[in-house]
Protein backbone atom coordinates (compact mmCIF):
# COMPACT_ATOMS: atom_id res chain seq x y z
CA UNK A 1 0.00 0.00 0.00
CA UNK A 2 2.81 2.42 0.85
CA UNK A 3 4.49 1.54 -2.45
CA UNK A 4 1.29 2.39 -4.32
CA UNK A 5 0.94 5.72 -2.50
CA UNK A 6 4.56 6.58 -3.25
CA UNK A 7 4.09 5.74 -6.93
CA UNK A 8 0.94 7.91 -7.11
CA UNK A 9 2.80 10.74 -5.37
CA UNK A 10 5.58 10.56 -7.97
CA UNK A 11 3.04 10.75 -10.84
CA UNK A 12 1.37 13.75 -9.19
CA UNK A 13 4.69 15.58 -8.74
CA UNK A 14 5.68 14.90 -12.37
CA UNK A 15 2.32 16.20 -13.65
CA UNK A 16 2.60 19.32 -11.48
CA UNK A 17 6.13 19.98 -12.74
CA UNK A 18 4.96 19.61 -16.35
CA UNK A 19 2.09 22.04 -15.78
CA UNK A 20 4.42 24.57 -14.16
CA UNK A 21 6.84 24.23 -17.08
CA UNK A 22 4.08 24.92 -19.61
CA UNK A 23 2.92 27.96 -17.61
CA UNK A 24 6.52 29.28 -17.41
CA UNK A 25 7.02 28.86 -21.15
CA UNK A 26 3.74 30.67 -21.83
CA UNK A 27 4.74 33.47 -19.47
CA UNK A 28 8.09 33.90 -21.22
CA UNK A 29 6.67 33.89 -24.78
CA UNK A 30 5.99 37.27 -26.38
CA UNK A 31 3.01 38.15 -28.58
CA UNK A 32 5.20 38.61 -31.66
CA UNK A 33 7.02 35.29 -31.29
CA UNK A 34 4.41 33.53 -33.43
CA UNK A 35 4.22 36.25 -36.11
CA UNK A 36 6.01 35.69 -39.40
CA UNK A 37 8.77 33.20 -40.13
CA UNK A 38 12.50 33.08 -40.65
CA UNK A 39 13.65 34.25 -44.06
CA UNK A 40 14.85 31.48 -46.35
CA UNK A 41 18.39 31.43 -47.70
CA UNK A 42 17.08 32.31 -51.17
CA UNK A 43 15.19 35.33 -49.81
CA UNK A 44 18.23 36.62 -47.95
CA UNK A 45 20.41 36.11 -51.02
CA UNK A 46 17.99 38.08 -53.21
CA UNK A 47 17.96 40.96 -50.73
CA UNK A 48 21.67 40.99 -49.90
CA UNK A 49 23.02 42.50 -53.13
CA UNK A 50 25.42 45.14 -51.81
CA UNK A 51 29.09 45.11 -52.79
CA UNK A 52 31.61 46.23 -50.17
CA UNK A 53 34.82 48.19 -50.81
CA UNK A 54 36.76 44.95 -50.31
CA UNK A 55 34.53 43.51 -53.10
CA UNK A 56 32.80 41.05 -50.80
CA UNK A 57 29.38 40.40 -52.30
CA UNK A 58 30.57 40.91 -55.86
CA UNK A 59 29.01 38.26 -58.13
CA UNK A 60 31.11 36.25 -60.56
CA UNK A 61 31.15 37.59 -64.09
CA UNK A 62 33.02 39.63 -66.66
CA UNK A 63 32.50 42.20 -69.39
CA UNK A 64 34.58 43.75 -72.14
CA UNK A 65 34.93 47.43 -72.95
CA UNK A 66 33.46 46.83 -76.41
CA UNK A 67 30.36 45.13 -75.05
CA UNK A 68 30.03 47.90 -72.49
CA UNK A 69 29.96 50.43 -75.32
CA UNK A 70 27.09 48.55 -76.96
CA UNK A 71 25.07 48.42 -73.74
CA UNK A 72 25.90 52.06 -73.05
CA UNK A 73 24.68 53.28 -76.45
CA UNK A 74 21.41 51.39 -76.06
CA UNK A 75 20.55 52.09 -72.43
CA UNK A 76 22.73 54.87 -71.00
CA UNK A 77 23.80 57.40 -73.63
CA UNK A 78 20.39 59.09 -73.85
CA UNK A 79 20.94 60.57 -70.39
CA UNK A 80 24.73 60.57 -70.00
CA UNK A 81 25.98 61.21 -73.54
CA UNK A 82 27.91 58.82 -75.79
CA UNK A 83 31.10 59.40 -73.80
CA UNK A 84 29.64 60.01 -70.34
CA UNK A 85 30.30 63.72 -70.74
CA UNK A 86 26.74 65.06 -71.05
CA UNK A 87 25.51 67.65 -68.57
CA UNK A 88 22.04 67.88 -70.10
CA UNK A 89 20.18 65.48 -67.80
CA UNK A 90 22.61 64.48 -65.06
CA UNK A 91 26.04 65.62 -63.88
CA UNK A 92 28.83 64.34 -66.17
CA UNK A 93 30.39 61.00 -65.26
CA UNK A 94 33.65 61.34 -67.18
CA UNK A 95 36.11 64.25 -67.20
CA UNK A 96 38.40 66.20 -64.89
CA UNK A 97 40.91 63.40 -64.27
CA UNK A 98 44.42 63.03 -65.65
CA UNK A 99 46.98 60.26 -66.04
CA UNK A 100 48.91 61.88 -63.21
CA UNK A 101 45.84 61.44 -60.98
CA UNK A 102 45.83 57.74 -61.82
CA UNK A 103 49.45 57.53 -60.67
CA UNK A 104 48.95 59.43 -57.41
CA UNK A 105 45.44 58.27 -56.56
CA UNK A 106 44.35 61.81 -55.78
CA UNK A 107 42.52 64.04 -58.26
CA UNK A 108 44.49 67.28 -58.28
CA UNK A 109 41.45 69.29 -59.39
CA UNK A 110 39.76 68.47 -56.07
CA UNK A 111 42.59 69.73 -53.88
CA UNK A 112 41.42 72.68 -51.81
CA UNK A 113 42.30 76.02 -53.25
CA UNK A 114 42.64 74.88 -56.85
CA UNK A 115 41.12 77.77 -58.85
CA UNK A 116 40.98 75.83 -62.10
CA UNK A 117 38.89 72.94 -60.74
CA UNK A 118 36.21 72.00 -63.30
CA UNK A 119 32.72 70.78 -62.53
CA UNK A 120 33.02 67.70 -60.33
CA UNK A 121 32.32 64.55 -62.30
CA UNK A 122 31.61 61.08 -60.93
CA UNK A 123 35.03 59.76 -61.90
CA UNK A 124 36.70 62.67 -60.12
CA UNK A 125 34.94 61.97 -56.84
CA UNK A 126 34.47 58.22 -56.55
CA UNK A 127 37.24 56.54 -54.57
CA UNK A 128 36.18 52.89 -54.63
CA UNK A 129 35.40 50.97 -57.79
CA UNK A 130 32.89 48.87 -55.85
CA UNK A 131 30.78 52.01 -55.40
CA UNK A 132 30.58 52.52 -59.15
CA UNK A 133 29.77 48.85 -59.84
CA UNK A 134 27.23 48.67 -57.02
CA UNK A 135 25.37 51.82 -58.07
CA UNK A 136 25.08 50.76 -61.71
CA UNK A 137 23.88 47.34 -60.57
CA UNK A 138 21.23 48.72 -58.21
CA UNK A 139 19.94 51.84 -59.92
CA UNK A 140 20.62 51.82 -63.65
CA UNK A 141 19.15 52.34 -66.16
CA UNK A 142 17.11 54.98 -64.39
CA UNK A 143 13.85 53.88 -66.03
CA UNK A 144 14.50 50.16 -65.44
CA UNK A 145 16.75 49.71 -62.37
CA UNK A 146 18.22 46.25 -61.67
CA UNK A 147 17.47 45.14 -65.24
CA UNK A 148 21.14 44.72 -66.22
CA UNK A 149 22.80 41.33 -65.87
CA UNK A 150 26.02 41.03 -63.84
CA UNK A 151 28.05 40.70 -67.05
CA UNK A 152 26.43 43.85 -68.47
CA UNK A 153 27.32 45.76 -65.30
CA UNK A 154 30.94 44.59 -65.61
CA UNK A 155 30.92 45.67 -69.27
CA UNK A 156 29.43 49.13 -68.63
CA UNK A 157 31.86 49.69 -65.75
CA UNK A 158 34.75 48.66 -68.01
CA UNK A 159 33.57 51.12 -70.69
CA UNK A 160 33.51 54.00 -68.19
CA UNK A 161 36.96 53.05 -66.91
CA UNK A 162 38.26 53.05 -70.47
CA UNK A 163 36.77 56.50 -71.12
CA UNK A 164 38.67 57.70 -68.04
CA UNK A 165 41.87 56.03 -69.35
CA UNK A 166 42.03 53.72 -66.35
CA UNK A 167 41.96 50.57 -68.51
CA UNK A 168 42.79 49.99 -72.22
CA UNK A 169 40.20 49.53 -74.97
CA UNK A 170 40.76 45.74 -75.18
CA UNK A 171 40.29 45.21 -71.42
CA UNK A 172 37.94 42.67 -69.83
CA UNK A 173 36.81 43.57 -66.30
CA UNK A 174 35.87 40.67 -64.02
CA UNK A 175 35.49 39.69 -60.40
CA UNK A 176 38.98 38.19 -60.65
CA UNK A 177 40.83 41.41 -61.60
CA UNK A 178 38.63 44.21 -60.24
CA UNK A 179 40.77 44.57 -57.10
CA UNK A 180 43.82 45.27 -59.28
CA UNK A 181 41.89 47.89 -61.24
CA UNK A 182 40.97 49.55 -57.95
CA UNK A 183 44.67 50.41 -57.56
CA UNK A 184 44.35 52.69 -60.62
CA UNK A 185 41.25 54.66 -59.57
CA UNK A 186 42.12 58.39 -59.96
CA UNK A 187 40.76 59.38 -56.54
CA UNK A 188 41.41 56.18 -54.58
CA UNK A 189 43.33 58.15 -51.93
CA UNK A 190 40.71 60.85 -51.72
CA UNK A 191 38.63 59.38 -48.90
CA UNK A 192 39.08 60.85 -45.42
CA UNK A 193 38.84 58.51 -42.44
CA UNK A 194 37.13 60.38 -39.60
CA UNK A 195 37.65 58.14 -36.60
CA UNK A 196 34.79 59.34 -34.35
CA UNK A 197 32.32 58.66 -37.13
CA UNK A 198 33.38 55.02 -37.44
CA UNK A 199 34.16 54.16 -33.80
CA UNK A 200 31.20 54.18 -31.43
CA UNK A 201 33.37 53.95 -28.31
CA UNK A 202 34.76 57.10 -26.71
CA UNK A 203 33.73 60.52 -27.95
CA UNK A 204 30.74 60.87 -30.26
CA UNK A 205 30.94 61.95 -33.86
CA UNK A 206 29.10 65.23 -33.23
CA UNK A 207 30.68 68.01 -31.16
CA UNK A 208 27.96 70.63 -31.65
CA UNK A 209 30.39 73.50 -31.94
CA UNK A 210 29.19 74.95 -35.24
CA UNK A 211 26.33 76.98 -33.80
CA UNK A 212 26.18 76.91 -30.02
CA UNK A 213 26.21 80.67 -29.58
CA UNK A 214 25.65 83.80 -31.66
CA UNK A 215 23.67 81.71 -34.11
CA UNK A 216 22.35 83.40 -37.22
CA UNK A 217 18.64 83.99 -36.67
CA UNK A 218 17.77 84.27 -40.34
CA UNK A 219 20.33 82.20 -42.28
CA UNK A 220 20.84 83.28 -45.87
CA UNK A 221 20.81 80.98 -48.87
CA UNK A 222 24.12 81.44 -50.64
CA UNK A 223 23.17 79.54 -53.80
CA UNK A 224 19.82 79.42 -55.54
CA UNK A 225 18.34 78.81 -58.97
CA UNK A 226 17.07 81.97 -60.70
CA UNK A 227 13.31 82.04 -61.20
CA UNK A 228 13.57 82.20 -64.98
CA UNK A 229 15.56 78.94 -65.01
CA UNK A 230 13.29 76.85 -62.76
CA UNK A 231 11.43 75.32 -65.68
CA UNK A 232 14.32 75.24 -68.14
CA UNK A 233 14.14 71.44 -68.41
CA UNK A 234 10.42 70.96 -67.88
CA UNK A 235 8.52 70.36 -64.68
CA UNK A 236 10.79 68.45 -62.29
CA UNK A 237 7.68 67.23 -60.44
CA UNK A 238 6.84 65.01 -63.41
CA UNK A 239 10.37 63.70 -63.94
CA UNK A 240 10.38 60.72 -61.63
CA UNK A 241 11.34 57.15 -62.35
CA UNK A 242 8.54 54.65 -62.19
CA UNK A 243 10.27 52.52 -59.54
CA UNK A 244 11.13 53.60 -56.00
CA UNK A 245 10.49 56.80 -54.06
CA UNK A 246 9.77 59.93 -56.05
CA UNK A 247 10.76 63.51 -55.37
CA UNK A 248 10.93 66.80 -57.21
CA UNK A 249 9.73 70.39 -56.96
CA UNK A 250 6.87 71.69 -59.07
CA UNK A 251 9.00 73.97 -61.19
CA UNK A 252 6.02 75.12 -63.24
CA UNK A 253 5.11 77.24 -60.19
CA UNK A 254 7.03 80.03 -58.43
CA UNK A 255 9.42 78.98 -55.64
CA UNK A 256 7.57 78.10 -52.42
CA UNK A 257 7.65 80.69 -49.66
CA UNK A 258 7.11 78.17 -46.89
CA UNK A 259 9.40 75.35 -45.74
CA UNK A 260 10.41 72.82 -48.36
CA UNK A 261 8.30 69.71 -48.00
CA UNK A 262 5.10 71.50 -47.02
CA UNK A 263 3.61 70.80 -50.45
CA UNK A 264 1.92 67.46 -51.22
CA UNK A 265 4.37 64.73 -52.25
CA UNK A 266 4.90 64.44 -56.01
CA UNK A 267 3.44 61.60 -57.98
CA UNK A 268 5.13 59.49 -60.61
CA UNK A 269 4.09 60.18 -64.18
CA UNK A 270 1.87 57.37 -65.45
CA UNK A 271 -0.19 57.68 -68.61
CA UNK A 272 -3.79 56.77 -67.83
CA UNK A 273 -5.18 53.84 -69.75
CA UNK A 274 -7.64 54.57 -72.52
CA UNK A 275 -10.06 52.53 -74.57
CA UNK A 276 -8.12 50.54 -77.17
CA UNK A 277 -8.23 51.92 -80.71
CA UNK A 278 -8.29 49.27 -83.39
CA UNK A 279 -7.80 46.57 -80.76
CA UNK A 280 -4.44 48.02 -79.51
CA UNK A 281 -4.11 50.17 -76.39
CA UNK A 282 -1.31 52.58 -77.33
CA UNK A 283 -1.15 54.14 -73.88
CA UNK A 284 -0.67 50.74 -72.27
CA UNK A 285 2.22 50.16 -74.68
CA UNK A 286 3.80 53.47 -73.59
CA UNK A 287 3.70 52.36 -69.96
CA UNK A 288 4.89 48.80 -70.56
CA UNK A 289 7.87 49.99 -72.63
CA UNK A 290 8.83 52.73 -70.12
CA UNK A 291 8.28 55.47 -72.72
CA UNK A 292 6.71 57.61 -69.99
CA UNK A 293 9.96 57.62 -68.04
CA UNK A 294 11.33 60.10 -70.59
CA UNK A 295 8.20 61.56 -72.22
CA UNK A 296 5.15 63.19 -70.69
CA UNK A 297 1.90 63.45 -72.60
CA UNK A 298 1.79 67.24 -72.56
CA UNK A 299 5.22 68.25 -71.30
CA UNK A 300 8.92 67.51 -71.68
CA UNK A 301 10.68 65.25 -69.20
CA UNK A 302 13.95 64.04 -70.72
CA UNK A 303 12.47 64.08 -74.21
CA UNK A 304 9.53 66.12 -75.56
CA UNK A 305 5.89 65.50 -74.65
CA UNK A 306 3.86 63.39 -77.06
CA UNK A 307 1.53 66.34 -77.74
CA UNK A 308 4.59 68.43 -78.61
CA UNK A 309 5.80 65.81 -81.08
CA UNK A 310 2.38 65.66 -82.72
CA UNK A 311 2.20 69.45 -83.01
CA UNK A 312 5.75 69.80 -84.39
CA UNK A 313 5.20 67.33 -87.23
CA UNK A 314 1.52 68.04 -87.91
CA UNK A 315 0.69 67.74 -91.60
CA UNK A 316 3.71 65.63 -92.50
CA UNK A 317 2.69 63.12 -95.18
CA UNK A 318 4.91 60.29 -93.94
CA UNK A 319 4.45 61.03 -90.24
CA UNK A 320 3.47 57.50 -89.22
CA UNK A 321 6.51 55.92 -90.92
CA UNK A 322 8.77 58.70 -89.61
CA UNK A 323 7.66 58.15 -86.01
CA UNK A 324 8.03 54.37 -86.33
CA UNK A 325 11.62 54.90 -87.46
CA UNK A 326 12.37 57.19 -84.52
CA UNK A 327 10.86 54.75 -82.05
CA UNK A 328 12.75 51.70 -83.31
CA UNK A 329 16.00 53.28 -84.49
CA UNK A 330 16.36 56.33 -82.24
CA UNK A 331 17.68 59.69 -83.32
CA UNK A 332 19.33 62.93 -82.24
CA UNK A 333 19.19 66.66 -82.95
CA UNK A 334 15.47 67.21 -83.52
CA UNK A 335 14.82 68.24 -79.91
CA UNK A 336 18.31 69.15 -78.77
CA UNK A 337 21.55 67.35 -77.97
CA UNK A 338 20.05 64.53 -75.87
CA UNK A 339 19.78 61.45 -78.15
CA UNK A 340 16.76 59.18 -78.36
CA UNK A 341 18.13 55.65 -77.88
CA UNK A 342 16.89 52.86 -80.19
CA UNK A 343 13.95 50.93 -78.76
CA UNK A 344 14.53 47.68 -80.64
CA UNK A 345 12.51 45.77 -78.05
CA UNK A 346 9.32 47.46 -79.34
CA UNK A 347 7.85 45.24 -82.04
CA UNK A 348 6.87 46.67 -85.41
CA UNK A 349 3.13 46.31 -84.71
CA UNK A 350 3.46 48.03 -81.32
CA UNK A 351 5.63 50.80 -82.78
CA UNK A 352 2.97 51.35 -85.45
CA UNK A 353 0.22 51.60 -82.85
CA UNK A 354 2.21 54.17 -80.84
CA UNK A 355 3.04 56.12 -84.01
CA UNK A 356 -0.62 56.20 -85.05
CA UNK A 357 -1.61 57.43 -81.60
CA UNK A 358 0.96 60.28 -81.70
CA UNK A 359 0.08 61.16 -85.30
CA UNK A 360 -3.55 61.50 -84.23
CA UNK A 361 -2.52 64.21 -81.77
CA UNK A 362 -1.69 62.01 -78.75
CA UNK A 363 -5.24 62.32 -77.40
Amino acid sequence: MNAMLFSSFRVLVAASALALGVQAAQAQSRPWDTIGRDATRAEVKAWDIDVRPDFKGLPAGSGTVSRGETVWEGKCASCHGAFGESNEVFTPIIGGTTRKDIETGRVAALVAGNPSAPQKTTMMKVATLSTLWDYINRAMPWNAPKSLSADEVYAVTAYLLNLAEVVPADFTLSDKNIAEVQKRMPNRNGMVFYEPLWKASGKGDVKNVACMKNCEVDPKVHSSLPGFARDAHGNILEQNRVIGPVRGADTSQPPPKGPVGSAPPPKAVVVAAAAPAGGVDAKALLNSNSCTACHGVKSKIVGPGFNEIAAKHKGRADLEAYLMGKIRNGGEGVWGAVPMPPQAQVGEADAKAIAQWIAAGAP
